[in-house]
């Protein structure tokens, strides 16, 4: 499902759901599959800085996060239920070089997930874009409907990986 304020993306991923919530709860497995290289854990209420790498389970998609290699990539963790639900506000997309980042307008992202025959289902959930800046929002949204449909693919190989 996808509004002009909200993003959803739901998959099926074929591992326990304990594995899946570790490859989401924990801040070094997240960014091996996402991208982004995390300064501590997550923790609920607080921030963690993070910086974008490139991805370690799929070199093509690597390739398309290399330009962005360094840039700031910080998530301010919202709420952790284990085994159920994980959220982070994070600025979507790019901003103006020099821009306060404090000023910023942030999106919600949601991770649920449900344990079900064969696996785990795991729904991706981005809402807030309604407040971001109108000359950035159509590019936000864009650039992350895409990139939440290859985020899913990265927890997926990444979990094969694990195996």
């Amino acid at each position: 499902m996808t509004t002009a304020d909200r993003i959803e993306k739901t998959t099926i991923l074929r591992a326990p759901i304990e594995r899946v919530w570790s490859a989401i709860a924990d801040s070094r497995k997240f960014g091996i599959w996402f991208g982004v290289e995390f300064d501590g854990p997550f923790v609920a209420g607080s921030t963690v800085k993070g910086r974008i790498v490139p991805t370690k389970v799929d070199p093509e998609i690597a390739k398309t996060q290399d330009g962005y290699t360094g840039m700031p990539c910080d998530f301010h963790v919202e709420r952790i239920d284990p085994m159920r639900h994980f959220s982070f506000r994070w600025i979507p997309y790019e901003v103006e070089p020099g821009a306060a980042l404090a000023d910023e307008a942030t999106t919600l992202i949601t991770f649920e997930l449900e344990a079900v025959e064969g696996g785990t289902q795991l729904r991706v959930t981005e809402s807030g874009f309604d407040a971001v800046p109108l000359e950035r929002r159509a590019k936000a949204f864009a650039a992350n409907d895409q990139g939440w449909t290859a985020q899913l693919t990265l927890i997926a190989k990444y979990l094969a990986s694990e195996a």
